[in-house]
């Protein structure tokens, strides 16, 4: 998974478990008003009235629909959380494509706000350094030469999110997609700027993996698996998809042993958004797999 479980300040910001363990239980407050006569309560759309920690900056808190705060503004490293950048807003389509278009991405588990990141630095998988251990070279040709083994793309997004959210991880308890994250990409998907690429064995769905796509930009978010390698199968065709249509970055957000083990690396935030700027500004390919892809991974070579 793009997200790191075991970096226990980002989690100590997610997880009111934890927040004790850096004496910061309860200052994670909106203010908030009253502002009509059902006494229904909408946060005031103004800065974040909380601090983790008296050398911290304050923490702006978005009322929706208004902008994200500069990156430079996100936590540094010497703070509790690297790279929060702002709480509250909504996840419609609309804020999410922004978010995403600036580098920006939401984190947050059940019982916290709506919290966003921008950290640096930011994993990333250059498609041209992918690579693979020879073990699975011949686990992947395996799948290629094996009937009723493929790769598909699209055709059960919301039951990869949905897998993807309850797929247990090691060191980590509970899951960061949460059900208003599932409806969010759901409802992204359906307007074309989430994808799902899925490992198929035998016509059952063994793995898979969905990503955020914005022309030639493509954000990593999370996979599962239900077989051995199925979810690793899954992560070589996007990196063929990609190769095949000439993007050539694909964001992982945070640093992890596994994606470094395939090539990913970390670059500066500086570095990442000018990625993305880039992506922004071409025309989006048709998210369809041809086993003609396969061939961009060379894995016939010697």
């Amino acid at each position: 998974d793009p997200l790191v479980p075991n970096q226990m300040r980002y989690q100590a910001a997610l997880r009111p478990d934890l927040l004790v363990l850096y004496g910061l239980q309860g200052r994670l407050r909106p203010r908030v008003l009253m502002r009509n006569e059902k006494t229904q309560m909408r946060v005031d759309s103004v800065r974040y009235s909380a601090r983790m920690s008296a050398q911290y900056p304050p923490l702006p808190w978005l009322a929706p629909g208004q902008k994200f705060p500069e990156l430079i503004q996100a936590w540094g490293e010497n703070s509790p959380a690297p790279g929060l950048l702002a709480a509250g807003g909504v996840l419609n389509n609309e804020t999410l494509k922004r978010a995403y278009s600036k580098g920006i991405f939401p984190w947050f588990s059940d019982g916290q706000p709506i919290l966003w990141w921008s950290p640096d630095p930011r994993m990333v998988l250059t498609v041209s350094e992918f690579h693979m251990h020879s073990s699975f070279k011949k686990t992947l040709r395996q799948f290629l030469n094996t009937e009723n083994c493929e790769i598909r793309i699209d055709t059960c997004t919301s039951e990869v999110i949905k897998a993807c959210s309850v797929s247990s991880r090691k060191g980590q308890a509970g899951t960061w997609i949460v059900n208003e994250m599932i409806d969010a990409y759901s409802s992204m998907h359906r307007d074309g700027l989430v994808h799902s690429i899925e490992t198929w064995v035998k016509n059952e769905l063994a793995g898979g993996l969905y990503c955020v796509a914005l022309g030639k930009a493509v954000f990593g978010e999370s996979m599962f698996t239900r077989s051995s390698n199925a979810s690793k199968i899954a992560l070589a065709a996007l990196v063929a998809f990609c190769r095949y249509n000439g993007i050539k970055h694909i964001d992982c957000q945070q640093n992890t042993h596994h994606l470094a083990s395939f090539g990913a690396m970390e670059i500066s935030r500086e570095k990442f958004t000018k990625y993305v700027s880039n992506g922004l500004e071409q025309v989006a390919p048709v998210w369809q797999f041809n086993p003609s892809y396969w061939a961009t991974l060379h894995l016939f070579e010697k």
